[in-house]
């Protein structure tokens, strides 16, 4: 992987499913470190150094930092760990929200590249990322944006820029919708003795879902724009149960058709 030459030292913050995952897919390309306060979790995180307090993240001197902490964690984290850090560190996280982030990145005063990979371990093959997608906000620093292609391009990653708030608001639409209608699904089950192939599938997403880290459910549904998200699926659902009310066939048949509409248009 061709690298950025002035980044040749890079600290990873938190070292859960994708604070593991950078380290294991940056650490022969970069001299890379890892910090949690949770030492277990560093335990078989090879070929990358290990550090165990603030005053080693000093003697380390990064020239990125990836904070891959939960989201209420991403800004505590960051001013826990900035005074040890060189003035020419370029900071950088993977939130799924960035709104929080935003003021954080303004206010501190430091080069910044915010990015967030469209995948998780639960639901993508780490080992397979080809047609996966990534976004780096435009208003990042550009040494910090060339790294993340560079980076997100070894995989045949897509890559997409957005502003910091049109990236909140794609994810609103992007994760919450589906979040939610697995959520909903999930919440009237009932086990059945011969489900459907229609029905496992569903099961199949729903337990995918709900076995991600309840934080990162939280803030994609906490996200300002998710309300409206919502907003649109109590809309149809009441339109359709309307529909199957009222016995109304013809009705049904037109959504049908804006359903297959909707699913075919780019």
């Amino acid at each position: 992987m061709a690298g950025v030459q002035n980044i040749k030292k890079i600290l990873i913050l938190g070292a859960g499913r994708m604070g593991a995952w950078l380290v294991e897919s940056m650490c022969l390309d970069y001299e890379v470190a890892v910090f949690d306060k949770d030492k277990a979790k560093m335990k078989y995180l090879f070929n990358s150094h290990r550090l165990l307090s603030y005053d080693e993240i000093r003697e380390f001197s990064p020239d990125l930092v990836i904070n891959a902490v939960s989201l209420q964690l991403t800004v505590k984290v960051f001013e826990e760990v900035l005074p040890y850090l060189p003035e020419e560190c370029i900071l950088s996280d993977i939130t799924s929200v960035k709104t929080p982030l935003r003021e954080f990145y303004l206010n501190s005063g430091r080069r910044f590249v915010s990015t967030h990979p469209m995948f998780g371990p639960t639901f993508a093959n780490i080992k397979e990322l080809k047609n996966q997608s990534a976004i780096i906000i435009q208003q990042s620093d550009e040494e910090g944006k060339k790294f993340f292609r560079n980076f997100y391009c070894s995989f045949g990653i897509k890559i997409y820029e957005y502003t910091f708030i049109d990236h909140d608001k794609t994810i609103a639409y992007s994760l919450s919708t589906p979040f939610a209608s697995s959520m909903v699904f999930a919440a009237t089950m009932k086990h059945q003795e011969a489900p459907g192939t229609t029905f496992q599938r569903h099961m199949a997403i729903a337990r995918g879902l709900l076995s991600e880290d309840d934080y990162l459910l939280s803030e994609i549904l906490l996200s300002p724009y998710t309300y409206e998200q919502l907003d649109q699926i109590s809309k149809k659902l009441d339109e359709l149960k309307n529909y199957v009310k009222t016995k109304d066939t013809a009705q049904l048949q037109t959504f049908f058709q804006s359903l297959r509409k909707n699913l075919t248009e780019e």
